[in-house]
């Protein structure tokens, strides 16, 4: 263990904004689900309404958890906020975990830090730590703006605990894919699949097989009913689970070696066949899962909000709904779904940027210089990773498309409406590119730039949530590309903002290239 506390120390000043922004992000996602539902409804009846039509809809509690005081404020943020700040939790855990030790080792620095006077198990040590003081980070953000929102202290505190506890089952579940596999990306897949899983059982429990939620993380944090009958014993299974993992990691890493994993990797063809032949076929066989899972959680989303069909009055209730989804007398349904379109669009937006950071992650591990050294143009190469975010980026918006309208055309029973909210999704794919673009310029600077792209989604989302209610200067409002649009089915389709969003999206692609071609390529 020599060595420990100065690796956290080290750590800690690495993941420091990481932990930051993360944890901070959790908290808002659950105070802000308080804040939009206070004063959302004029009247308890109407609450009590719309917390009737959330429950009766299986899709919805399939997405957010099982229905109870949903007609309180605090039974609507435990709904609406706590399997997605237990996915998130998880995500940033296995990003801190993976981080300082399977990529470590396949970098070679881990072994560089033990050439030094450092204890075998320190690095792993430090790691658990920092992931520990992240959630904990975390936890406490989310207990102390619930209480100051405010909410009952003590099922504020639950939540808090609850997110912390979560988050450290799949601090443990990254670890222990560390030590299975041999590549950082590896690690991350199995541990996503993982948490996939906890989500899915949990989902299918909460619609029928209720014993199903008892084998997922998700649903014990679910279960210790926060705001509708608080029980404590459930985050004791957290705990226990959160120790296993640990434990199961510990053991696998003390008598595995060096750089290598149980699981052994599965030799290629020594040849790779004529698909492969090209960069933007390569970077379609690395890409294709993820467009996959992106493709069916969008999609899945897509039509839990379709599923209202035209109940979203009693949803929304009257009067500052009113005034948010349809100002002006609009079809509060139309303004509803307008708004859910554009929210599903910056969801896509998150693959788009992760498509076109995808760029940088292959030049930082050195593998743009190896593709480069074969004869490959550095302009080539960038075009077709281009050209792969935009094709990929399209099937995602439309795949959004297609589940809105499938979703809201079975409810209604009326087949003929779902190509409308197909055709209404499609605008947006224009902002979804814009922020792809910004990617793409950013990493033609350089890529320790690239990351800075997030900032503007994160505006976006600011802008589209809080930019009325804040009354956010009007400049302000339009940095966010999604602002200038039409919000159809509410308001007419208007060509000019979209076509000079467009010609953005091309510009900003076409300037990061040329950027990148006039640098030097980061040798690893």
């Amino acid at each position: 263990m020599t060595g420990t506390a100065l690796l956290v120390r080290a750590f800690l000043r690495r993941d420091r904004w990481l932990m930051t922004w993360w944890s901070i992000g959790i908290a808002v996602l659950y105070w802000s689900q308080a804040v939009s539902v206070k004063g959302l409804y004029a009247t308890q009846a109407e609450f009590d309404r719309a917390a009737e039509v959330m429950g009766s809809n299986a899709a919805f509690v399939a997405m957010a958890g099982p229905a109870r005081a949903l007609n309180t404020i605090g039974g609507q943020v435990t709904w609406q906020a706590t399997a997605f700040g237990a996915v998130a939790a998880g995500l940033m855990s296995m990003f801190i975990v993976v981080r300082h030790t399977r990529a470590e080792e396949e970098s070679g620095r881990d072994e560089l830090l033990r050439a030094s006077a450092v204890g075998r198990r320190a690095t792993t040590a430090a790691t658990l730590v920092v992931a520990l003081l992240a959630n904990v980070l975390a936890g406490t953000l989310v207990a102390a703006s619930l209480i100051a929102f405010p909410l009952a202290t003590a099922d504020s505190i639950a939540l808090g605990v609850g997110l912390t506890a979560s988050g450290l089952v799949f601090a443990g579940t990254a670890l222990l894919a560390a030590q299975l596999t041999t590549s950082a990306r590896a690690a991350y897949g199995l541990t996503g699949v993982v948490m996939g899983a906890a989500y899915v059982l949990r989902a299918i429990g909460d619609v029928g097989a209720t014993t199903l939620s008892w084998l997922s993380p998700i649903g014990w944090y679910q279960a210790m009913h926060a705001f509708s009958g608080l029980r404590w014993w459930p985050v004791t299974l957290l705990i226990l689970a959160a120790a296993a993992t640990t434990a199961v990691a510990l053991a696998v890493f003390l008598r595995r070696d060096h750089g290598a994993g149980v699981l052994a990797d599965r030799p290629g063809p020594a040849r790779a066949a004529p698909s492969l032949s090209s960069p933007f076929a390569l970077g379609w066989r690395l890409q294709r899962g993820a467009l996959a899972g992106w493709s069916v959680g969008l999609f899945l989303t897509a039509a839990a909000y379709g599923s209202l069909g035209n109940n979203v009055a009693d949803l929304l209730g009257e009067g500052a709904a009113q005034e948010m989804f349809a100002p002006g007398g609009a079809s509060l349904v139309d303004g509803f779904y307008a708004v859910s379109i554009v929210m599903l669009a910056l969801m896509g937006s998150a693959y788009a940027l992760t498509s076109a950071l995808r760029s940088r992650s292959d030049e930082e591990g050195g593998r743009v210089e190896v593709l480069l050294a074969t004869g490959l143009s550095r302009s080539r190469w960038l075009r077709a990773q281009v050209a792969l975010t935009v094709l990929t980026s399209a099937v995602v918006v439309v795949v959004a498309g297609i589940g809105i309208g499938l979703g809201y055309a079975l409810t209604v029973g009326d087949g003929g409406t779902a190509a409308g909210y197909v055709v209404a999704t499609l605008p947006q794919l224009a902002p979804v590119l814009v922020l792809a673009g910004v990617a793409t310029l950013l990493f033609g600077v350089g890529p320790r730039w690239a990351s800075l792209a997030w900032l503007g989604m994160l505006l976006a989302v600011v802008v589209l949530l809080f930019g009325e209610i804040f009354r956010m200067p009007e400049w302000v409002q339009d940095l966010s590309p999604f602002h200038h649009l039409a919000l159809v089915p509410a308001e007419d389709f208007r060509w000019t903002p979209f076509l000079l969003l467009s010609v953005v999206a091309a510009v900003l692609p076409a300037a990061g290239l040329a950027l990148f071609t006039r640098r030097d390529v980061e040798v690893r």
